[in-house]
């Protein structure tokens, strides 16, 4: 291709167009979102799956432990409902973790997560939860918050993580600003929760995401 006289290899064309692409869709988190899932970029990568578990194929057993954790100045609870269940892969399976706000003020918090053994976070794949999104609670206010995850059955055609039988999902919430401003831009963690969980239990199917990108 020729531009003004200039010739431009394909292949530095191509690198071109992706910079301005994301450049542009940096600055809509609605665009950045869409494409992130597209095309894996950044990690993310979204597939729809059914809830039920006839539909799904049926692997090996697999421990998957939960931990939670609070860094230091807030104020919070945090705790998964049960320390660990026995699911199959490629078997959707629905757990909780509660928060309670133990201080006499509104305290916005961010949680972020991550799955133990490295090898088996390519395979971990579960729906949008409460990380990653500054999320508040009131004083005394206590939410429940669902997950559903399953593991990929293509963990089982990886040599590295074909035998991995115990697995550990942990999440830890973060303090962040909690002023009046910070406060009226945070999402209430209890309305969220209660929402989600509605929405699951007359769901057939469910979107996951998975931010770790699969190896080739």
């Amino acid at each position: 291709m020729k531009i003004f006289g200039t010739s431009i290899p394909p292949v530095a064309l191509s690198v071109a167009i992706l910079a301005v692409a994301t450049t542009a869709v940096v600055y809509s988190p609605t665009l950045y979102r869409m494409f992130c899932e597209a095309t894996g970029y950044g990690g993310t990568v979204s597939v729809n799956r059914s809830l039920k578990a006839e539909d799904n194929a049926i692997g090996p057993a697999v421990k998957v432990r939960f931990d939670a954790n609070v860094s230091p100045g807030l104020d919070w609870n945090f705790r998964p409902a049960q320390r660990e269940v026995t699911t199959h892969i490629g078997v959707p399976t629905t757990v909780f973790y509660h928060a309670t706000n133990n201080s006499d003020e509104t305290l916005v918090g961010r949680a972020t997560y991550n799955v133990t053994p490295d090898t088996a976070g390519y395979y971990f794949n579960k729906t949008e939860c409460f990380c990653f999104v500054e999320q508040k609670l009131a004083p005394g206010e206590s939410a429940e918050m669902p997950i559903v995850f399953f593991l990929d059955p293509e963990m089982m055609e990886d040599a590295d993580a074909k035998y991995i039988r115990t697995i550990t999902l942990s999440y830890t919430f973060f303090k962040q600003a909690s002023d009046e401003e910070a406060i009226a831009a945070a999402r209430p963690l209890r309305e969220g929760s209660e929402a989600q969980t509605k929405a699951l239990s007359s769901a057939e199917t469910a979107e996951f995401t998975n931010r770790v990108p699969h190896r080739q």
